[in-house]
């Protein structure tokens, strides 16, 4: 089995950023959200406060003027060719998505790549997580929760915030761009907010 995180490591982007931005090009009505969004980035980002999941609930609350999995669908209509090369040539039909990203905006990813899918749990009509942010030791444990004996053959990430899950991995790689880059395991993340 192989697993990868999404955004930035097999997604040329961030597919959050990208849903939302798409949102307001398609769904006027989420516009009315950006002082909400804008206020909520400063006060995670700027003073620190709270925690990546609160702010991430306050940023999702756009969802309440959308129309639900009709517009993820259409979302990735457009946006499926956003997916790197390197992973069509490498996919493998066991492969595995563990992403921070919202699962109902990956879960169609399921049918369109055959893939699995583990990410952050939040309602599509309200923007409420049902858990934890799906990141660093929460990956790890999202994944065991499910394949508790599982063998991780080879991980891929953009980010070293991902070292728990490279940990697990027999051969682990940083994705630059469509550059794989064996994994530094000196280059640890430290301090990580969640």
């Amino acid at each position: 089995m192989n697993v990868f995180d999404f955004d930035k490591t097999i997604y040329d982007g961030d597919s959050t950023r990208d849903f939302i931005f798409w949102c307001f090009r398609h769904r006027p009505k989420t516009l009315l959200s950006i002082p909400r969004i804008v206020y909520a980035a400063a006060r995670y980002y700027v003073f620190h406060v709270g925690t990546k999941t609160e702010f991430k609930e306050k940023m999702y609350r756009f969802l309440k003027s959308i129309r639900g999995a009709e517009d993820v669908e259409r979302f990735w209509d457009e946006k499926l060719s956003g997916i790197k090369p390197f992973y069509r040539e490498i996919h493998r039909d066991d492969d595995m998505i563990i992403s921070a990203s919202p699962e109902f905006l990956l879960k169609p990813l399921e049918k369109k790549l055959h893939i699995t899918v583990i990410a952050s749990k939040v309602d599509i009509n309200t923007g409420e997580y049902d858990g934890l942010n799906c990141y660093h030791e929460e990956k790890v444990r999202r994944f065991r929760e499910l394949f508790p004996d599982a063998e991780i053959d080879e991980f891929y990430s953009d980010s070293y915030s991902d070292e728990p899950l490279a940990l697990l991995a027999k051969k682990a790689f940083i994705v630059d761009g469509d550059t794989l880059i064996d994994w530094d395991y000196s280059r640890h993340k430290k301090n990580l907010r969640t």
